[in-house]
């Protein structure tokens, strides 16, 4: 793309956040258009959710998954993985110990485990709850009225990401999975009054510049309150372990263009993209992101969440993290956020 044009079509992702799925996909395409899509994201992130870096305690509670996804270590069909399932008295002392390091938040994330079914959770969310906590839920794809229990429970929002909007990946990849059945569990969620993350998975085969455009427009669509994007991480017991790494520049330039149409989103910076790249973390907060999720979990099944191999920080113990993120949070002239850290809405 000549520069004219590059300099156009970002300052006017800049100052009216729109594109055109076409627009969008020329910038996402556009290595050298990386530095300047980059700092133009850090300028809306700054204006529209300021300097606070908010830090949420994760705790991976169950690697038990009923789905059969071709990219996640969890999938039902890996016989590798290593099987485990926190009690509900292990999730709510992991939630205490969060917030005594300091966070407002606990991620609740596990696979699909039947096993804790929406009575069960809502039961732990209340009593996470008690400890003055936020509490996100990342647990797939349920039923409206599971949906509603867990969110009447107190839960307050809910991650599930599409990974792709483009129906043919989507249901090659996710094998017994129906697409407009992931639609219709983010419409039920925001039809309950959660904040909804979603997001897209950045390196998966058959995707393009194009179909990437269409998620970021798709997130702009129904008004993300979150959005985590994330480079694939090749796992080798999985059928997608030979293909190679999601590309981390591509990914950057992902989270920016979201920032700079969704200025309002809370959008990590994830634990997968500084298993690819050391420092990550940083490169993508100056990027446009101002959410950091570090883990929380403990011994055994720290180790045994095996999304991916190689996984960041997961030697390290999860008060060091708390220590550490705060530093480098600090080092890039930020602040850690206090409070729970939800949508700021300006527009």
């Amino acid at each position: 793309m000549e520069e004219q044009a590059r300099k156009g079509l970002i300052e006017k992702a800049e100052r009216t956040h729109r594109l055109s799925p076409e627009e969008l996909a020329a910038l996402l395409a556009d290595a050298e258009a990386e530095e300047e899509l980059a700092a133009a994201a850090d300028r809306v992130r700054h204006a529209f959710v300021g300097d606070e870096v908010h830090l949420r305690g994760l705790i991976e509670f169950s690697s038990y998954c009923r789905q059969n996804c071709l990219y996640c270590g969890l999938r039902r069909d890996n016989g590798k993985a290593q099987r485990y399932r926190l009690s509900p008295e292990e999730i709510v002392a992991l939630a205490a110990k969060a917030k005594a390091y300091g966070y407002f938040t606990a991620v609740m994330q596990s696979g699909e485990d039947p096993w804790f079914t929406a009575e069960r959770l809502a039961a732990i969310v209340r009593e996470v709850k008690k400890l003055g906590l936020a509490v996100t839920l990342s647990v797939g794809e349920r039923t409206k009225e599971e949906y509603r229990v867990l969110r009447e429970a107190g839960a307050d929002r809910f991650l599930l990401r599409i990974e792709t909007t483009d129906k043919d990946i989507y249901e090659a990849l996710d094998p017994g999975m129906s697409h407009e059945n992931r639609f219709r569990c983010l419409a039920d969620l925001k039809d309950l009054g959660y904040e909804v993350g979603t997001g897209c998975l950045i390196g998966l085969p058959g995707q393009t510049v194009e179909t990437l455009a269409r998620d970021i427009l798709f997130f702009q669509e129904i008004d993300a309150d979150m959005v985590g994007v994330g480079p694939l991480v090749p796992n080798e017991d999985t059928p997608l372990g030979g293909e190679q790494p999601g590309d981390m520049h591509l990914t950057r330039r992902v989270v920016a263009a979201t920032r700079l149409l969704l200025p309002e989103a809370n959008i990590p910076a994830t634990t997968a993209m500084e298993t690819l790249k050391p420092n990550a973390r940083e490169w993508i907060l100056r990027s446009g992101a101002n959410v950091v999720m570090p883990n929380v979990t403990e011994g055994e099944a720290r180790q045994k969440y095996a999304l991916y191999p190689g996984k960041a920080c997961v030697a390290d113990t999860p008060e060091h993290c708390r220590v550490c993120m705060e530093g480098r949070i600090r080092a890039l002239g930020r602040t850690v956020g206090q409070g729970a850290g939800g949508r700021r809405r300006v527009l």
